[in-house]
């Protein structure tokens, strides 16, 4: 039979609006799928010297400045702390995502709806190697004291305690109007600093961390000492109180853990990685795995994130592929800082902080972005 051209015309018309349908939403799809989620770093260009270190391993573009000593290690790091990361240059990523990726992690102290305000809790950048694959996990003390750039035209302010630089950028601050926010802020604080250069940034509120934590039905925590997470000053609760054992802990619970400052910063370091360790058992159970892209649609609403849909799906697909050997935590030795007090003009009083030498901590820090610290 044949067919008229009328008809054809028409066939063909519809063929054509269709396959035109089909790219425009396949294009929308992937912009979307690739887009962020929040708003990004964008952090600025910057030139750095470079210098031979023989311990560090050089990455591809990218150099740092590295004070050595006579002996050609890193100034500052004994020879125990320094080990060589043999990494395959041929291999490829996994889960199609890149060779590697750096994402400073953030807890927000605040406990209102969204991100307007709040100080960072607490600060750690996460270097995930796609090649290997491993994570490693390096914090930073929220009481150092720091250059924050982007703030001057305010109180003539240049410097505050790191965990600040995230305060100021908030928008109810209305400090800082570049990229990022508060995560920006400190991305750029990072960077000013100590030579951190992040790819992307997630931030958390506690009680986010709260939800998440009853969101798995809570999590196992082990104590090898006896533990008082009471506040430093106020009555004493007995629920708060932990003699040497395994305890399950809820989301309250655990916001008391990552939060207490007793008896310290480097304490609570530990406590904030014990809960690290154990949520990422709970939610890599076997029986947990069919949950894990649900849960994170659930409380993407709760976090502010540039990353995209995409590098969500890369993350997920690589945690499940890093064993307990390729997880790696890191802490600048508490020796390296020395405690204090300064007079803060945005809070007119004096504050705690700490100081510390920053050419060694930009040492570490170097290697810690190279994937030469901390090692096996």
């Amino acid at each position: 039979m044949k067919i008229k051209p009328a008809r054809q015309r028409s066939v063909l018309r519809t063929y054509l609006i269709g396959v035109t349908v089909a790219v425009a939403l396949g294009i929308f799809f992937y912009y979307w799928w690739h887009k962020p989620l929040g708003p990004g770093l964008q952090l600025p260009e910057r030139t750095v010297v470079a210098t031979t270190a023989p311990q560090l391993l050089s990455l591809p573009e990218q150099t740092v400045e590295v004070p050595v000593n006579d002996s050609g290690q890193v100034a500052g790091v004994e020879p125990g702390d320094q080990p060589v990361v043999q990494i395959n240059p041929s291999a490829e990523p996994v889960c199609g995502g890149p060779t590697q990726m750096t994402i400073l992690l953030i807890g927000s102290d605040y406990r209102g709806d969204g991100f307007l305000y709040g100080l960072a809790d607490a600060i750690r950048l996460v270097r995930i190697d796609f090649i290997t694959p491993a994570v490693s996990v390096l914090d930073f003390p929220r009481d150092l004291w720091v250059e924050i750039p982007g703030i001057a035209d305010h109180y003539g302010l240049s410097h505050g305690k790191l965990n600040q630089a995230y305060f100021f950028g908030t928008p109810g601050m209305a400090y800082y109007d570049g990229p990022g926010e508060g995560a920006g802020l400190l991305a750029r604080t990072l960077d000013l600093n100590f030579n951190a250069r992040v790819d992307h940034y997630l931030t958390l509120q506690m009680k986010t961390l709260a939800d998440a934590v009853d969101a798995v039905g809570g999590v196992d925590i082990t104590f090898d000492t006896g533990v008082d997470l009471n506040a430093v000053v106020g009555p004493t609760y007995e629920h708060l109180l932990f003699s040497a054992g395994t305890y399950h802990f809820n989301g309250e619970l655990a916001v008391h853990l990552v939060t207490s400052r007793k008896p310290g910063t480097f304490q609570r370091t530990r406590y904030q990685n014990m809960l690290i360790f154990a949520l990422r058992d709970k939610l890599l159970a076997p029986e947990m795995l069919p949950r894990l892209p649900g849960l994170a649609l659930q409380f993407l609403g709760d976090t502010q994130t540039d990353l995209s849909p995409n590098d969500i799906t890369e993350l997920i697909c690589v945690a499940k592929m890093i064993s307990d050997e390729n997880i790696h935590f890191a802490s600048f030795p508490e020796e390296l800082f020395t405690p204090g007090s300064i007079f803060d003009p945005y809070r007119q009083s004096n504050t705690y902080i700490y100081r510390a030498d920053f050419d060694i901590l930009r040492a570490y820090v170097a290697q810690f972005m190279n994937g030469t610290w901390p090692g096996p």
